[in-house]
């Protein structure tokens, strides 16, 4: 049987590289994991105690579309909490994670053959999703003076449906301040383009607090995850926060695409938002492994990097080392044991000379991973 055009999307090479990774540890060596991007912690330890309590006290069915009431309330709440914005409940839609959310609002919010702009290098899965659903993702390189984010100007000219932004991005982990994302709203939505804010990263964030699009305007999507902050990413739960008129059309295409998110994630997900002392003791071992990166990597030769406001990634210029970041990363993981990213993952025109280094980890493997990495470069230079 053929497979349909809309099939042939790109292979997501960390998922590529973790499997490198898993290849070599089950022929017994010591990996480092600095390509994988999701925390090295557990759930918290009391969304993991209400999933067994409700698992004892019945079985885990069907919700309704939208997502359990008391997690949709307890999701408005944060952006009281979090942002000083007064949000509806209504309004907010739970999703089998964050890529779900994507379906759900490429879906909605977009037509076969829309050109959809997201920054380049970003989460390559936008562009793989966009091209599954028969649209168009349009590349927007960005420029390190603009800390590697769009900027209202790029959107000049493009024609775009849509804009996607992340901030904090993945993979350089740079934020929008207010000015540059109100800029960006009010370009997009001068020319008629929807606007969609990625912000699954928020709450990791180190010298300044990430901005929320819905500060700005009601007239946006926004799309968050329990993946990192919540340290729930197997748990395949997220979230998504559209204008009132836009609901019951999210409504109508989960019911149909998804029936419900899962059960079981959700009360885990509802009981995690209360637990922030387990959270901010996560953050403070991000707080620690970033330190440790920014003197790290350039003592090892890797002294080219954005400036990492948030998340937990360093995005490096490798290009005076390599135009091959596939094939570079390679070799770092079989001479000594370190899984980096390559940057073709999230820039298929300048990646060849990028990687990413993941820092969610326990402190002990970043330790030991920056000796490595600086063994391999010495080692390196030595020929």
């Amino acid at each position: 049987m053929r497979n349909s055009t809309r099939s042939q999307v790109d292979a997501f090479i960390v998922m590529d590289v973790m499997e490198a990774a898993r290849r070599a540890e089950a022929a017994g060596r010591h990996i480092i994991h600095m390509e994988v991007g999701q925390p090295g912690t557990a759930a918290p330890q009391g969304a993991r105690d209400a999933l067994a309590r409700a698992m004892g006290e019945g079985s885990m069915g069907y919700t309704v579309a939208l997502g359990l009431p008391a997690l949709r309330s307890r999701i408005a709440q944060l952006y009281g909490e979090w942002y000083n914005v007064d949000l509806s409940p209504e309004r907010v839609i739970v999703t089998p994670g964050s890529s779900g959310a994507f379906i759900l609002a490429f879906t909605a919010l977009f037509d076969a053959g829309d050109r959809v702009g997201i920054g380049s290098p970003g989460y390559p899965s936008y562009r793989q999703i966009l091209r599954a659903l028969d649209l168009v993702p349009v590349d927007i390189e960005t420029a390190a003076e603009n800390r590697l984010q769009p900027v209202a100007a790029d959107l000049s000219g493009q024609d775009l449906a849509g804009l996607m932004v992340a901030s904090p991005a993945n993979p350089t982990g740079t934020m929008l301040d207010r000015g540059a994302m109100s800029e960006l709203i009010g370009a997009a939505q001068g020319q008629g383009a929807r606007f969609i804010s990625d912000e699954i990263y928020h709450g990791i964030e180190y010298e300044a607090k990430a901005v929320s699009a819905l500060e700005i305007t009601d007239e946006c999507y926004v799309i968050n995850s329990f993946s990192k902050y919540f340290s729930m990413t197997g748990w395949r739960i997220g979230w998504m926060v559209v204008p009132e008129d836009h609901v019951r059309v999210i409504e109508r295409l989960a019911q149909n695409l998804f029936i419900c998110p899962p059960h079981a994630s959700q009360v885990a997900a509802l009981a995690a938002m209360d637990c922030g002392e387990e959270l901010e003791a996560n953050m403070a071992v991000y707080r620690a492994n970033r330190a440790l990166m920014l003197d790290g990597l350039p003592k090892a030769g890797f002294d080219r990097i954005a400036p990492p406001d948030g998340a937990f990634y360093v995005y490096a210029d490798v290009s005076h080392l390599t135009t091959d970041s596939r094939g570079f990363a390679a070799e770092i993981l079989e001479k000594v044991g370190v899984a980096v990213t390559p940057g073709l993952d999230f820039d298929p025109v300048r990646g060849g000379g990028t990687l990413r280094f993941s820092y969610a980890r326990a402190t002990a493997d970043i330790e030991e991973g920056l000796r490595r990495l600086a063994r391999f470069m010495a080692e390196r230079n030595a020929v």
